[in-house]
């Protein structure tokens, strides 16, 4: 097997180094080159004490040192508006973002969620939305995919199929969503503090968190209708994993079992993605460190009504997993190469 060279822009960041460890794994890729600005010049075992075996990785740099016309695939872990403008211009690789640059289909929607105006708007049409289970036959010729986002990437698993059916109404949807800290990111803040996170559980941007439009914008497209739902999300004290409980209104005709047939079809022969036996509820311990996402469906006490719930790992399957899962779909490699490690447990 020729190896793919890969550039993994923002290595010293959770996805960037998450997306180092995996790629580690993956009998088909070479690390060509690992972008850094503000950590140049050192070693990924210097600020990452897990690569202390791997001090032959190449040293962090600045991504105007790094040669773009020896690398295959580059990989975006930079925050949001960081990498738009350098991965827009990258005309010989290919690229794949974790950011949220190129998951909006709207200059104008990401101007307004994000503060500021869309760095490279011109690239936004070209971007494939990169959820891999409804994305494989847009990936195979694609020039820059956009991963979606961990809280998006559980709430389109569970919701999708059953929006495609019309199974469900799209005026009452209501998304809780559980994240680990590592999920709000490396960088230093008073609200990350240990003392601030453990032994609390708290709600965070309540009724405006930057993942409700890019969930709305795909089960529009699924519902042919524009969708608004309600989304909140809660910080928990654990390292990493993700839990969403979705409340669900059926649509006229439809039962509780019904979702159950419908996602059990669709996933079927999907290797990362599981219905669970009836009466199993997800949880985060199931997929933690792995890039499966695990999903059943329970009646609600309202009648009218259905719990659908997803875990997944939200640095895996919610980033860096689902990056190198797209990856492999684009180059036409086993989709599961390089993941196929089962949860970590306990």
């Amino acid at each position: 097997m020729d190896r793919v060279r890969i550039a993994v822009l923002g290595a010293s960041g959770y996805t960037g180094a998450d997306l180092v460890r995996l790629a580690l794994a993956h009998p088909g890729v070479e690390i060509a080159a690992l972008g850094a600005s503000q950590k140049a010049g050192a070693k990924m075992a210097d600020i990452w004490p897990h690569f202390a075996a791997h001090r032959d990785l190449p040293p962090l740099c600045r991504t105007g040192e790094i040669d773009f016309g020896r690398v295959d695939i580059v990989f975006g872990c930079l925050p949001h508006g960081a990498g738009a403008a350098v991965l827009a211009e990258l005309a010989a690789p290919r690229v794949i973002d974790l950011s949220a640059d190129f998951r909006l289909k709207s200059a104008e929607t990401y101007a307004d969620w994000y503060g500021v105006p869309h760095p490279a708007p011109e690239r936004l049409e070209a971007a494939v939305y990169g959820l891999t289970e409804f994305a494989r036959p847009h990936l195979a010729d694609a020039r820059l995919v956009a991963c979606p986002g961990c809280y998006p990437t559980a709430a389109l698993l569970a919701l999708l199929p059953l929006a495609e059916a019309r199974a469900i109404e799209p005026a009452d949807i209501a998304i809780f969503a559980l994240s680990g800290v590592s999920g709000a990111g490396r960088s230093l803040r008073e609200s990350n503090l240990f003392v601030e996170v453990a032994e609390a559980a708290a709600p965070y941007s309540v009724g405006r968190h930057r993942h409700m439009p890019e969930i709305e914008q795909e089960l529009a497209r699924a519902f042919g209708e524009p969708v608004a739902v309600s989304f909140t999300p809660h910080l928990l004290p654990m390292n990493r994993g993700e839990l969403e409980t979705i409340a669900v209104r059926l649509a006229p005709g439809a039962r509780v079992d019904d979702l159950r047939q419908l996602l059990a079809r669709r996933y079927a022969d999907e290797p990362f993605v599981h219905l669970l036996p009836e009466g199993t509820p997800p949880a985060t311990r199931m997929v933690r460190g792995s890039n499966h996402c695990v999903l059943n469906v329970f009646p609600d006490r309202r009648p009218s009504h259905a719990l659908v719930i997803a875990a997944i790992d939200n640095l895996v399957k919610g980033s860096s997993g689902q990056a190198l899962q797209n990856m492999n779909v684009m180059l036409g490699l086993p989709e599961t190469l390089g993941l196929e490690a089962a949860p970590l447990f306990p």
